[in-house]
């Protein structure tokens, strides 16, 4: 039994059982792929994956139970090369981060500049995605770190933490009706013109869908983005009322935008930093957490990572 074994095991499953794809992951061939698991099949004595043919079809039930292993060891492998990097040279190494478009955008800015000057010798690099591809990143472990809104806490193979809190309002062209209401606006108003905000399962989207939905409306959404940027570009262009994130509002940017408090119509939302269960953190790993969210101390983040093992275990 060997590493390269237990990597091709994981990555054909990660892969949806196509070999070609794992194969190219893996920087071999994909008879070399299939040779490691006929290999290690063969020494411990029972097929891992089923097959059609030539065709994997996906696991066994031995193939289940062993999966959870498999992660663990090669988890456990990269878990040693961080505390030889740490020992080696605590102000050097990798850290990758993986956060939504929101967040990258919006959050994350001063953080990786005061992370930068602390750090100046960490490789840091930062990927986006939708809240599910950012946690498939960190579960495939490509990232140390993810945020996001949505998503995050559904995954029992992540420790997720919170970091802020944070509402939606909405934004309007200058002298748009909605301005010259009295007091503060409802969802019925606000559903007789067209609505543009973010994609299903992006940025709190499920508690703008919930709110309408639970006083019986039905907004007409004529557009939708990933991106706040992009939504309030065609609010400027009159194509209708913008839905965003507080924390995407910029002064300088939205001058020729209106802003109308949306805190009353949408429920909270939380934004919530994860790392996969197992992981041993880098001491500027930590820091990294630490300057995002002050609360999230060393000794904070790794109590929560002990006690989801303790978890585990029971």
């Amino acid at each position: 039994m060997n590493i390269q074994q237990l990597r091709a095991v994981r990555e054909t499953v990660r892969n949806g059982f196509n070999l070609t794809e794992v194969a190219a992951k893996l920087y071999t061939s994909q008879p070399g792929v299939s040779r490691q698991i006929r290999e290690l099949e063969e020494e411990i004595g029972f097929d891992i994956f089923g097959r059609s043919g030539k065709r994997l079809t996906g696991l066994t039930p031995p193939g289940q139970s062993l999966l959870p292993f498999v992660e663990r060891i090669l988890i456990d492998l990269e878990n040693i090369k961080r505390v030889g990097g740490e020992f080696s040279s605590k102000q050097e190494g990798r850290l990758t981060v993986a956060a939504t478009h929101s967040q990258a955008r919006y959050a994350l800015p001063h953080v990786v500049r005061d992370f930068r000057v602390l750090f100046p010798k960490v490789s840091l690099h930062l990927h986006q995605g939708s809240p599910k591809q950012v946690a498939e990143m960190l579960l495939s472990g490509e990232v140390d770190i993810a945020v996001a809104t949505e998503a995050l806490a559904t995954y029992p193979q992540l420790v997720t933490l919170p970091c802020y809190r944070w509402t939606h309002n909405v934004v309007v062209p200058p002298g748009h009706p909605l301005l010259e209401v009295n007091g503060p606006i409802t969802l019925a108003q606000l559903a007789r013109y067209p609505i543009i905000t973010y994609e299903q399962g992006y940025t709190g989207r499920s508690h703008i869908d919930e709110a309408f939905l639970n006083e019986g409306l039905h907004p007409d959404v004529v557009l939708t983005a990933m991106d706040a940027d992009v939504i309030k570009t065609y609010v400027e262009l009159g194509m209708g009322v913008g839905i965003i994130a507080s924390v995407a509002l910029d002064e300088e940017r939205d001058q020729n935008l209106r802003i109308l408090d949306g805190r009353h119509l949408f429920e909270v939302n939380q934004t919530r930093l994860a790392i996969r269960r197992g992981t041993w953190l880098r001491g500027f790993a930590y820091s990294f957490i630490e300057t995002f969210v002050p609360t999230l101390t060393r000794a904070v983040v790794e109590e929560a990572l002990q006690n989801s093992e303790a978890i585990v275990e029971d």
